[in-house]
This record gives structure tokens, C-alpha cells and sequence, in this order.
């Protein structure tokens, strides 16, 4: 059931990936199955939260909603990206094909650019640490008993994945890895590039004394759609879907956000996570977030969402040194530095550990071209598709994960983590008990390096809101024109941003935004009104 895409050259019904992860209405009726059952349609929602909870008097309380974007507690059923986290894929063949490809080229695929996704979008907070076999595992059954779909039969599901982690237990040991990743061989006949997507389980699978509740089951083609993996693993992290599904499958998948978040749009201009999303995994710093008063005026500069701190020879946030408006001098990553991009060496054959441990496992962000400053409906022309940039984000030497002389070898070479931008990156109004509204400043730094347009984006926040319906919206400030044609996964958002000298009013609410000045140092001073 294909999506919408943008207009940029990409085929309609290439859309790989964006499944939808936990709605359960596409549930199968047949999923009354074994205790092997994988239910996409269920999350661990009512996991137990962590011991030491956000307070903040506008941190939305976290509902039952699937994916929920509550954050005064984290669901503890989900890993937390604060600490550097170990990936296997595990790469499977079927018995009616013969790969064409081969493990190393698929791990390229989609590494280091996942990684380097998130080494980003976190400030070097978090590093994905993936582990890749070199050879082909067999799996007992050919591809096309499997009837891989989209909206997969349960029971065809849970057989898939009781067969793929039995024959890989053989060969890999589960207790060292956080996260699994199953690549299916692309050209086997019975594959649905389609059903990628995270599949969650009501009892878990057990493997090397571990408890696997989740797998990332990959049937891309190669080479597969850009950042898909991102995507998926930002539901590893308790992230929702925030397109929207149409009832006949047809019409605009991108209404809600737009090019403005992974989680709406792999193929956006300006993927990077929202700074909710941000806040909710414990990237930002409390100090970086604003909690905005209900009655009264507040005044703030945000620095741009994707703005690492400044390399030598620049100003704060990633501007260049002097003060120059964007579009009027330097090029790069605004702030974010990163090493020269190295290639993907194939990992070492993964063994299993002798000893198995009870209880113990793009268009990337690039260089684009300025906007010519910062005014209401400017537009940025990026680079076109394949354009890449210099980085990687492969594992340091040395770094914790599989013990020496696990036959485990990290994919990629070393990259030094970046720190925080340091600056607030988010303003917050509370309005009510389940809902706010979040101003965050877009520009072309970091992950946003494709965007068009910049300035300050707003959104509302419904955390009683489930994955796929709707629980971000962004508020379009030009909602009568639209920006970006042939670029654009959604034109009609694609100029949503309220610009320099812009005031605006949120529809339905007494919150007012002025843009009041885009400062030397590359950051936006605003002033909001409640009440």
C-alpha cells in the first residue's frame, strides 16, 4: 500500500518502511496465535517508568497511548538513548533464492548514515554501535511461505521470526545486542519491500538468556529508500509515526508535519526530530528547555534545533565568525563538526561466545546551499539527490559493547562525539492536560541541512494521542501559500515557519509568537505571548 512521495524524482510507490508500527486497528484477527505471537498493533506502553522522573510544569504526563508522547517518565520497556546502545544485523537467505548482493553491501546501506542520523540529531548524546555478520544465515522455509506483507498475517509473522531467531542463535550471540536487525535478501521473491517496519511482541522471544520485545524486521530493496532505518529505530525509542495513514490509501500522507521530522517523513528536507522528541529521549538539557508562562509576555532566543556547538573559526552555533546572515558566507554543517567520511569496512565473521551468560543484547544532513537571509518565505535550494557530506559516524575504538574475543567487529571507523549546542532549542506553553504547543527554531544545520525555508516552527503536542493519529501537528504560520515544489514531501507545510519581523497567532488559542531579530551569533530572539 504505497504512499505519497515528494515530487524530486523519486518513483511513486518507492516508499519503503513507513508501515505503520502500532495501530491497532490493521491488527489481524488471527493474531490470537501462540506465545510467539509479534504484534505490531501493541506496545509496551504500560511498561514501568524510570526511577527518576522529568518534572516540569509543562512536561505532558505520559498516557497509554501506543508511543505516547507523554515525557514526565520514560517507559521503561523501551531502550533509552542516553548511553550508547549495540546493533546486530543479522542477514537472512531463503532457500528458493540466490542473493544477489551481499551482507557488506547492504550494511552499507544503511550504515554509517543511520548512525550518523542520530550521533546528530542528539549532539552527540547517543551512539548506535551496529555489529554486522558477513555471511548469509539460511532460513528453513522458502521466502514466499512466509506471505511477507505490509499488514502481515500474525501467525505468517510470528513463524517468520521464530525461524529467523532460531536459525541465527546458532551463529550470534543476543545477550550483547539492544537492538536486532533482520534483513531479509531483497530479491527473493516471497519479499514485500513494503513490510519493513518494528515489530513488538506480547511475550517475548528468548535467546542467549535475553528477552528480545522487539525486532526490526528490514525487507528493503538495494539499495533501500533513505533513512528508512532511521525511521524504524526511532520506534526502538518509543517514537510514534506522525504521518497520516489515508482510510483508502490514497491522498497526502504529510499533512501533519511535513518535511519537519524524521517520524512524519524519511524523505523530508528537514528531517531532524522535533525538539519534543528531543527532550522526551534526554538529549536537551532541563536549562535547554523554556517553560513559558500562561498569562504574560516572555522573551528568548532559541539556537537553531540542529546546531552542534561551533567548530574553530566560527561564532556560537555554527555562524560564521562575524555574523553573517545566512546565505552570505560559509558553508557546512552549521556547528555540527564531523570527520571526513570514511568507508564502510565489512565486519569480521560473528561467532558465537563460548560462554553464553545467563540473564545477559540520504540524503544525509549536508553542506547545502544558504538561504539568502532570514525573511518570511525564503527559500533554500539544496543539493540535489545523492548529494552527500563529509562524516561518519561508525564506533570509537575501544568503546564498550561485545566483549574481546566475541568475534564481534563494529561497523565503520572512529568518529569523536560533538557536544550540545548548549543554547535553549525549545519554548513550551502549556494548554491543558494533555496538550502544549512548542516553538523551535529550523534552519540548515545538522540533519536539516536539505531544509528550504527556515525560522520558528510551531507545533501542537497531544500526548492521549496514539502513533499515526496525529499526536504532533505543525501550525502552518503561511497557511495560504505554499513553498518548495518538487523538493517538498507536503508544499502546503513546506513554508510553515514564522519568519523574521512575522508575528503570529495560533489558531484557537490566546498564544501569540513575534520574530523580533535573527542574532550575529546565528540564533532568533522571539517574543511570546500568553493570555
Amino acid at each position: 500500500m504505497p504512499r505519497q512521495l515528494p515530487l524530486r524524482g523519486l518513483a511513486r510507490g518507492a516508499l519503503r518502511g513507513l508501515a505503520p508500527e502500532g495501530a491497532p486497528r490493521w491488527r489481524s484477527t488471527a493474531a490470537a496465535f501462540t506465545s510467539l505471537a509479534a504484534v505490531v498493533a501493541t506496545s509496551l506502553v504500560t511498561g514501568p517508568a524510570l526511577a527518576e522522573p522529568l518534572f516540569s510544569p509543562c512536561a505532558l504526563k505520559r498516557t497509554d497511548a501506543h508511543h505516547s508522547e507523554g515525557l514526565d517518565a520514560w517507559n521503561a520497556a523501551y531502550p533509552r538513548p542516553t548511553r550508547p546502545l549495540d546493533a546486530v544485523l543479522v542477514f537472512l537467505s531463503f532457500p528458493d533464492s540466490r542473493p544477489r548482493t551481499t551482507p557488506a553491501e547492504l550494511t552499507a546501506d544503511y550504515f554509517p548514515s543511520t548512525s550518523r542520523f542520530f550521533e546528530r540529531a542528539s549532539y552527540g548524546r547517543f551512539t548506535l554501535r551496529p555489529h554486522a555478520r558477513r555471511e548469509w544465515i539460511r532460513m528453513p522455509h522458502a521466502s514466499t511461505s512466509y506471505a511477507v506483507r505490509r499488514d502481515w498475517n500474525a501467525a505468517r509473522r510470528a513463524a517468520y521470526l521464530r525461524d529467523a531467531i532460531a536459525a541465527a542463535d546458532r551463529q550470534v550471540d543476543f545477550a550483547h545486542f539492544d537492538i536486532v536487525y533482520l534483513v531479509a535478501d531483497p530479491d527473493a521473491p516471497g519479499v514485500d519491500s513494503d513490510a519493513t517496519k518494528v515489530v513488538n511482541l506480547d511475550t517475548p522471544l528468548r535467546a542467549d538468556g535475553k528477552d528480545i520485545r522487539r525486532v526490526v524486521t528490514v525487507f528493503e530493496k538495494h539499495p533501500p529508500d533513505r533513512l528508512v532505518l532511521a525511521h524504524e529505530t526511532g520506534h526502538v525509542f518509543d517514537l510514534p509515526d506522525l504521518y497520516h495513514r489515508p482510510s483508502d490509501g490514497k491522498g497526502d500522507w504529510d499533512t501533519y508535519v511535513g518535511d519537519w521530522d524524521l517520524m512524519g517523513s524519511q524523505f523530508g528536507l528537514a528531517p531532524d526530530l522535533f525538539g519534543w522528541h528531543k527532550w522526551k529521549l534526554g538529549w536537551l538539557e532541563p536549562r535547554q528547555v523554556v517553560c513559558v508562562a500562561p498569562h504574560g509576555s516572555t522573551r528568548l532566543t532559541l539556537e537553531p534545533l540542529g546546531a552542534g556547538p561551533a567548530p574553530a573559526g566560527t561564532g556560537a552555533a555554527g555562524a560564521p565568525a562575524g555574523g553573517a546572515a545566512p546565505g552570505t558566507g560559509a558553508s557546512g554543517t552549521s556547528g555540527v563538526s564531523v570527520p571526513p567520511e570514511t568507508d564502510v569496512p565489512p565486519a569480521d565473521r560473528i561467532p558465537k561466545a563460548d560462554s553464553r551468560g545467563a540473564g545477559s543484547g540520504p540524503r544525509p544532513a549536508g553542506s547545502a546551499a544558504r538561504l539568502p537571509g532570514p525573511g518570511p518565505g525564503s527559500r533554500l535550494p539544496g543539493p540535489g539527490p545523492g548529494a552527500r557530506t563529509a562524516g561518519s559516524d561508525a564506533r570509537p575504538a575501544g568503546s564498550a559493547g561485545p566483549p574481546p574475543g566475541s568475534g564481534l567487529v563494529p561497523v565503520g571507523s572512529a568518529v569523536p562525539a560533538f557536544g550540545s549546542g548548549r543554547g535553549t532549542k525549545l519554548a513550551v506553553v502549556r494548554t491543558g492536560p494533555d496538550s502544549a504547543i512548542a516553538f523551535e527554531a529550523r534552519g540548515s544545520a545538522g540533519n536539516d541541512g536539505t531544509t528550504c525555508t527556515q525560522g520558528i516552527l510551531v507545533y501542537r503536542v497531544r500526548s492521549e494521542a496514539s502513533s499515526g493519529d496525529g499526536p504532533i501537528q505543525v501550525v502552518d504560520a503561511h497557511p495560504h501559500s505554499e513553498s518548495c515544489w518538487g523538493e517538498s514531501v507536503y508544499p502546503p507545510l513546506a513554508d510553515a515557519p514564522v519568519g523574521l519581523g512575522e508575528s503570529f497567532t495560533v489558531p484557537g488559542e490566546h498564544v501569540r509568537v513575534k520574530v523580533e531579530d535573527w542574532t550575529a551569533a546565528g540564533a532568533w530572539t522571539v517574543k511570546i505571548t500568553t493570555g
